[in-house]
């Protein structure tokens, strides 16, 4: 277990966002490949991914109130130095995380015909989309355990078995799948379905590994059959922490589900063009996902640990780490959208599609910048309900004007790319103005020792 109650909070930023961005670098080059290969099927198929990827703003949600409970529960016992605390989360978490997957599993299925026939542009585009979800269902089932296993260890400051692993696999899944997707040597061809397959058999090899690290090489955190009994009141003080910030992610996946239902009448290449920009904008965020990522647990521990001080340092020098790339990156896109477009189609309408995407909506980066740090730091303090309502507020400010827009005569894309740049820019306000109200009121700690905002687990 790595203490970051201690020594220098930019240094522990720097070098758990350094493995943490890593680790995301290469799961988007394995994203970016896949969309590489299934560009070359076709627009239709470009459409299918994306819209079948949807689903998995539904399983960020989830596994982020899983992952955001457990990060929270196990850096606020460490930094309080209770192992016996941080290792009761850890195994009620894992248990949690299997019986959420599994339930979402049997949900999916049950609605894959209709959640395609009701999204697809097209007869083609829906069967494609059916196609992988196929394989890409039980592929984010596979997501709910190595997520639980991942937070754990992120919550002590432990990245590199995790980043290890995950580049190992990642490289499984790009060899795979052009390999199941073209037929290439003995293996079937599947077309957009292998491209799912290399993912689900990528993601369970990763679970293999991650419980034979935990098993044979870490001691602070151990499987004990005992504490594998469900615990209810674990799992509440977990959720009422988690739920909120896997809210925040639900309101995102609406967010995508109401873009693609007002572009739906623009047809595939609109919808290409949209899944190929939101793929971009995924890579470019790491920095800023990475930062956000190693505050939680930064700030948690200091948390536990009654350093109000650390806590401010943190969030402090994230915000300055992630506005001043952001801005970097949003000048980057402003030249250069386009052409990222063009790596993956050659159909011009979803390189003009997708190049004003990115044009746009890279002009909220910075705000996003700010709505992420935040939003971590509410994690790491333990209050994640403040965040949530900042995201329903953008959500509203952004659905309801822009269902209104696409009615209008000579409405164009455009219109919801300003919209969306706008109602960021608004939850970033508020965001800062809810942090600073929190910091007031947590920060002073003069509740005994133990409690710091967070029921003690049983």
């Amino acid at each position: 277990m790595k203490d970051m109650t201690e020594g220098s909070v930019t240094r522990h930023l720097l070098e758990m966002s350094a493995f943490i961005a890593v680790s995301m670098l290469i799961q988007t080059l394995y994203l970016l490949a896949d969309l590489y290969w299934v560009g070359s099927l076709g627009k239709e198929a470009i459409a299918a991914v994306g819209l079948a990827g949807n689903l998995m703003m539904v399983v960020l949600a989830l596994t982020q109130a899983l992952g955001v409970g457990t990060t929270t529960l196990i850096s606020q016992a460490a930094g309080q130095k209770d192992q016996p605390r941080a290792e009761l989360a850890f195994n009620q978490s894992f248990v949690l995380s299997l019986l959420v997957g599994v339930a979402l599993t049997v949900c999916s299925f049950a609605l894959r015909d209709q959640y395609c026939q009701w999204l697809s542009a097209d007869a083609a585009t829906a069967g494609l989309a059916r196609s992988y979800l196929l394989w890409f269902i039980p592929a984010l089932m596979m997501q709910f355990p190595l997520v639980a296993l991942g937070s754990a260890l992120r919550a002590t400051g432990i990245m590199k078995p995790t980043v290890a692993i995950q580049a190992f696999t990642v490289l499984i899944n790009m060899v795979l799948a052009p390999l199941l997707i073209f037929g290439i040597g003995p293996f079937p061809k599947l077309g957009v379905a292998g491209a799912a397959l290399a993912t689900f058999i990528s993601v369970l090899i990763a679970n293999i590994l991650m419980v034979a690290y935990y098993v044979r090489n870490y001691h602070y955190l151990r499987f004990r059959l005992p504490l594998l009994k469900p615990q209810v009141k674990t799992w509440w003080a977990m959720l009422r922490i988690g739920l909120p910030a896997g809210g925040e992610f639900a309101l995102m996946a609406v967010y995508i589900v109401v873009v693609y239902g007002i572009i739906r009448d623009f047809g595939a290449a609109a919808q290409a063009g949209f899944g190929v920009g939101a793929r971009v904008m995924q890579a470019v965020f790491l920095p800023v996902v990475a930062i956000a990522f190693a505050v939680a647990p930064v700030v948690g521990q200091n948390f536990g640990g009654r350093r109000g001080d650390r806590v401010r340092r943190s969030y402090y020098s994230a915000l300055g780490i992630t506005s001043v790339t952001m801005l970097l990156l949003t000048i980057a896109l402003q030249f250069s959208g386009e052409t990222f477009i063009r790596l993956f189609s050659k159909d011009t309408g979803v390189i003009a599609f997708g190049s004003e995407y990115l044009r746009i909506i890279s002009l909220n980066f910075v705000a996003m910048g700010i709505v992420f740090t935040s939003s971590s730091v509410f994690q790491g303090i333990g209050n994640t309900l403040p965040p949530l309502v900042s995201s329903m507020t953008r959500l509203i400010l952004f659905a309801l004007p822009a269902a209104l827009l696409s009615r209008m005569p000579g409405f164009q894309i455009r219109y919801v790319w300003y919209l969306s740049v706008a109602s960021v820019l608004f939850q970033a306000c508020v965001n800062l103005l809810l942090l600073r109200r929190e910091f007031r009121r947590k920060l002073t700690f003069d509740e005994p020792a133990g409690l710091s905002g967070q029921p003690a687990l049983p």
